[in-house]
């Protein structure tokens, strides 16, 4: 469908089109099926026992109280579960790397030690929510308090307590090298040097993490309901409970977003499982979001000391990153493939000759840390963008003028510098970023908004403008999964190892299988999070849906025609190379009225007509996706921020953005992705934060305290969209842009406040509140 709501008049013609998104009908009608949708007879619910002080030893837990309290089923401790083990991290190739990485695991329960607050420490069920709750408040912990270590630089100074006794507070250590550092930094006419922080936030979707879990003792079978990345939680969970991978199924839910904070396993689930198995009862779980607060994964804390080595005209010589990265107090699945990006990310776009990175993950005092939207590219856009505006300021060039002399251009390609990101090598093969660059600024209007913020701030008001430039990575994971089915009533149904999880993965995939079999993508049921339907995939996450999900569902297509091709070769007694596929069916070439629907082959190939010809029964076509390579997609922001003198508050006067998506699928989704993730950046920049005291309680519990921007603070995105740089790397030439909105929005809003407050490189870090922006402005008011 069109956005007017009209079919598209030439079938073939779909991909590329703004078709309005299939899921949203049920969405929008409030006929969505939501995990907290699904009640079972006899179900208990489960709520959390969580630990109040950051780090302690457990003296005792007395739940006499929560027993004894009428429909109250069970009360698990530490040591119900200890020997179930910690979550694995299970990443394949880290663990010959880390050894000792599973060290560092989650366990379900605490034992004999707490390290943040938030962490489960006895799991109670009860008939109903209430009294699960009311019970949870019934059980007595005793704990004896433990030094805390919030800060992953002063985690690794010598007498920091150690969290994991024997194992020290750094979890892993990257470091990615490439040309002579040592020599640039020798011929460098200038040196500069910065320390930056990116402060931590996370994720807000708008359904929390949850699970509905029902177990069939007959068959010793468990049915999961609520989880984001099925087929790794399915094969984690039974490794931890010892079952065989075909006892564990789980079932397809809407999702109400991801953003990466609710992916993989988490203790909560397998607790959840545990439960369900020991007391024969379906189990439900639902977060609140004072819970995911503290509980979920966080994101994004680092510390960064970077270093550039430039020659007198500005260009690079050679970067240097020392970059510390909080994961908290243990690894998620995760970890520590975001901190393997954060260090190999760091040179982005950029014509970079020599590069010498190196990362810690750390163990604090804190929630742990796991995925959120374009993890370790927003923290290093962010350090390597400041290192520039510096760097212009230190030379007396523009902004603008040291990217253009630094960025990559097409003869530069493909820019190989010899190390991999999460064991796959880094090659930029398609796109010239200095073009896109010289595009985008103009679109932005950038003069304009200059001169208009210097007639602002002559009239005495604090207006700034700023850019940042990106680069991507995405489409990580190697592989996917989808398999086609036609059936003789005329849907089709498309099975994919992709998640659902608000990006419009079933509109996207339906109108590529739609253009491959000559149908209106209104045919096609995209089915996802059954992993009876589908017993394999990876799943949604690191923009990876369009371009590994997209180019299984297109070769399972195609091989769906080739099977229909065949079959109906037979029927219509012509030779396969006289047929074409218009409109759905199979038609003679210049004999339009002989044809047969692609329902009427698929009717026709039934069981005993199928099998008696050696053939599989039904018309459909299967596929395993693979690919070798990511892509990189790039772009450029540009804002314009005013403060208010006198109230530290930050209004974005105007923002645009740009990417380099290769091909758009769908412009409509396209858009709806970078117009989201820039708003999540804008939240990053301004206003979300988990603070902490120093006692490691949270300050931030409810959305009194950490702030969300809403329709209010976000101003209209201006958008520029271009596919000028199609990737050789898959059949679709897309590259995946889920994430790009927002990787550079921190770096833009950083340089919007120095070019507002006149002071080049004032801002070293994220967030800015309104009383950091008022300390800014003070020279200003005086």
């Amino acid at each position: 469908m069109n956005p007017d709501g009209k079919a598209n008049e030439r079938p073939g013609t779909h991909v590329g089109q703004p078709v309005l998104r299939l899921e949203d009908d049920r969405l929008l009608r409030g006929r969505a099926r939501f995990a907290d949708d699904v009640d079972l007879r006899g179900q208990l619910h489960m709520r959390i026992v969580r630990s109040p002080v950051a780090h302690g030893e457990i003296r005792s837990v007395d739940a006499s109280a929560a027993e004894a309290l009428p429909g109250v089923a069970l009360v698990l401790r530490g040591k119900d579960v200890e020997e179930l083990g910690t979550v694995p991290l299970e990443q394949i190739g880290y663990h010959e790397i880390f050894p000792d990485l599973e060290a560092f695991g989650h366990p379900l329960l605490a034992v004999d030690r707490v390290l943040y607050v938030g962490q489960p420490v006895a799991a109670v069920l009860a008939e109903d929510p209430y009294v699960a709750e009311d019970a949870a408040d019934l059980v007595f912990v005793d704990y004896e308090p433990l030094p805390v270590v919030l800060d992953p630089v002063e985690a690794l100074a010598p007498g920091a307590p150690e969290l994991h006794p024997g194992k020290g507070n750094e979890g892993a250590r990257f470091e990615r090298r490439y040309g002579d550092i040592d020599a640039a930094f020798a011929a460098a006419a200038h040196r500069v040097s910065l320390e930056l922080r990116m402060g931590r936030h996370t994720g807000m979707p708008m359904e929390t993490r949850n699970i509905v879990v029902d177990y069939d003792r007959s068959r010793d079978h468990l049915s999961v309901w609520g989880v984001v990345h099925v087929h790794d939680t399915r094969r984690l969970m039974a490794a931890m409970l010892g079952m065989p991978l075909s006892s564990i199924s789980t079932r397809p839910t809407d999702l109400g977003g991801n953003f990466g904070v609710r992916g993989g396993i988490f203790p909560e689930y397998v607790l959840a499982a545990f439960a369900a198995r020991r007391i024969d009862r379906p189990v439900k779980w639902v977060e609140d979001r004072a819970e995911h607060l503290v509980a979920t994964s966080h994101a994004r804390e680092q510390v960064h000391r970077i270093e550039g080595a430039f020659d007198a005209d500005g260009r690079l010589l050679g970067l240097r990153d020392e970059i510390w990265h909080n994961k908290g107090a243990f690894f998620r699945q995760a970890a520590p493939l975001i901190t393997d990006i954060t260090v190999g990310m760091v040179c982005g776009p950029y014509r970079v000759p020599a590069y010498d990175g190196r990362i810690h993950a750390v163990l604090t005092n804190k929630t742990p840390s796991g995925a959120y939207r374009a993890p370790g590219r927003y923290e290093a856009t962010f350090a390597r963008e400041r290192l520039l505006d510096s760097a212009a300021a230190e030379l007396g060039i523009d902004p603008v003028e040291i990217r253009r002399r630094n960025l990559l251009t097409e003869d530069d390609l493909p820019w190989e510098p010899g190390f991999e990101i999460v064991f796959e090598p880094v090659s930029y093969n398609s796109g010239d970023v200095l073009a896109h660059f010289e595009k985008a600024l103009p679109a932005a209007d950038l003069e304009g908004m200059r001169a208009e913020a210097t007639e602002l701030r002559a009239a005495g008001r604090v207006v700034g403008v700023g850019i940042g430039v990106l680069m991507d990575k995405a489409g990580l994971g190697l592989y996917e999964t989808a398999a086609i089915e036609v059936d003789p009533t005329g849907r089709i149904r498309v099975m994919t190892g992709g998640s659902s999880v608000g990006q419009g993965i079933e509109t996207v995939l339906a109108q590529i299988v739609a253009d491959e079999l000559t149908v209106d993508p209104g045919q096609i049921d995209v089915i996802h999070g059954d992993t009876d339907l589908i017993p394999d995939g990876v799943g949604s996450w690191s923009s990876r849906s369009t371009v590994i999900a997209g180019g299984a569902a297109i070769n399972a297509a195609r091989r769906t025609r080739e099977k229909a091709f065949r079959i109906a070769a037979g029927l219509l007694e012509v030779a396969e190379g006289d047929l074409d596929l218009q409109g759905g069916s199979v038609v003679v070439r210049g004999v339009p009225d002989r044809r047969l629907t692609l329902a009427e082959i698929a009717a026709a190939w039934d069981g005993w007509t199928a099998r008696l010809a050696g053939d599989e029964p039904g018309l459909g076509g299967r596929d395993v996706y693979l690919e070798e390579h990511m892509n990189y997609p790039y772009g450029v922001t540009v804002v314009q921020l005013e403060i208010d003198r006198r109230t530290g508050g930050a209004t974005l006067r105007r923002f645009f953005t740009s990417c380099e998506a290769g091909r758009a699928i769908n412009p409509l989704t396209t858009a709806g992705q970078v117009i989201g993730a820039a708003a999540q950046g804008i939240g990053g920049a301004l206003f979300e934060e988990l603070a902490y005291d120093e006692d490691g309680q949270p300050l931030a519990t409810s959305f009194i305290d950490y702030l969300l921007p809403t329709a209010t603070e976000v101003p209209p995105i201006e958008l520029l969209v271009c596919e000028d740089a199609p990737t050789p790397d898959n059949p679709l030439r897309a590259k995946g842009i889920g994430e790009v909105g927002l990787i550079a929005v921190g770096a833009a809003i950083a340089a919007a406040v120095d070019d507002a407050v006149g002071v080049p490189g004032l801002v070293a870090k994220l967030p800015l509140s309104p009383a950091d922006l008022l300390a800014l402005v003070e020279p200003v008011r005086a």
